[in-house]
């Protein structure tokens, strides 16, 4: 668009607007409902729309069509037909940011590969995703989840995020909780157990004595449900190591479910029973506090609902 200044006469260039903004959030509503009704848009475009990435809130890219809008908070349509979709079905992409990216994780992939394992991991996916729009750009994974669990995990995109948030990974990161089938009904509602880990030659973590084998690692248990000859529990981490959970429910008497390295004949839910459902954090660069909750896979409360006398 070409204005005339009427001081000079000359032409005045103008850049043409990048987004729509929505009206300013007044209270608390879902995005969802939000863009139905201050967009007079319909579902299935709302749904399009989040998946070709173009919805922004607070200027960043928010795919998550129940994320909580808060009073104050701006919403915002990118004009631009060129953003990056995200596809794929070993991943779902929850948030994003210039610095970061939060997703949810099926059960069999791995979260980082190495020389030895050089299959499709969650990190290969994300790092060909992020060099669709640059070449010169890359992932950096910031902490591990294992291979047969699936939930929420962490990526930066530079490696001063990723350096960042390792180095202060416990004042960061507020909260992160897991859910889980386990083997048999917990004689206690819940209640915590503490130990100390190290890792072994083969990277087996296992039940250490004292400080000077490893590092004490706490989870916090709470039952949700026992049926079944099953427990669905929620797990809250102190701190967080490798197998951290599997080796502390082992020394409970109570193994999650399908963990091979427990029990392999007893896997109804033909996968590990452990899934990372939630995850608060205060941004590593803005200092905001995030916070990610999915829903709990659905063969686990399945598994604790059913009438084992009918089947």
């Amino acid at each position: 668009m070409r204005n005339r200044n009427n001081n000079t006469g000359r032409p005045i260039h103008r850049r043409a607007e990048q987004f729509t903004n929505f009206p300013t959030i007044k209270e608390p509503i879902g995005l969802m409902d939000f863009l139905i009704t201050k967009g007079n848009l319909s579902r299935n475009k709302v749904k399009t729309l989040l998946s070709h990435r173009v919805i922004l809130v607070d200027k960043k890219i928010t795919t998550q069509y129940d994320f909580e809008l808060r009073p104050g908070m701006l919403v915002q349509m990118s004009k631009k037909h060129n953003q990056k979709e995200f596809k794929s079905t070993q991943l779902k992409l929850i948030y994003e940011d210039a610095y970061l990216i939060v997703v949810d994780k099926r059960e069999g992939l791995l979260a980082v590969g190495s020389e030895k394992q050089k299959e499709m991991s969650a990190f290969k996916i994300l790092d060909d995703y992020i060099k669709r729009s640059s070449k010169q750009r890359r992932i950096y994974g910031v902490h591990r989840l294992d291979r047969e669990a699936s939930g929420l995990m962490i990526f930066a995109k530079d490696e001063r995020t990723k350096q960042n948030l390792q180095d202060n990974w416990r004042r960061l990161v507020t909260e992160r909780a897991y859910v889980a089938i386990l083997e048999g009904e917990m004689e206690k509602e819940n209640g915590a157990i503490s130990s100390w880990l190290a890792n072994d030659q083969l990277y087996v973590a296992h039940a250490a004595t004292n400080n000077a084998e490893g590092d004490k690692a706490i989870t916090y248990y709470t039952t949700i449900k026992k049926s079944n000859g099953y427990t669905l529990v929620e797990l809250d981490l102190g701190n967080g190591y490798k197998e951290q959970i599997r080796t502390h429910m082992q020394e409970l008497g109570h193994p999650v479910v399908g963990d091979a390295k427990s029990n392999i004949d007893n896997n109804p839910l033909k996968r590990l029973a452990l899934h990372a459902f939630l995850l608060r954090f205060h941004h590593p660069v803005t200092g905001e506090l995030l916070n990610f909750e999915i829903p709990y896979p659905s063969g686990f409360r399945k598994l604790v609902q059913r009438n084992v006398e009918e089947e």
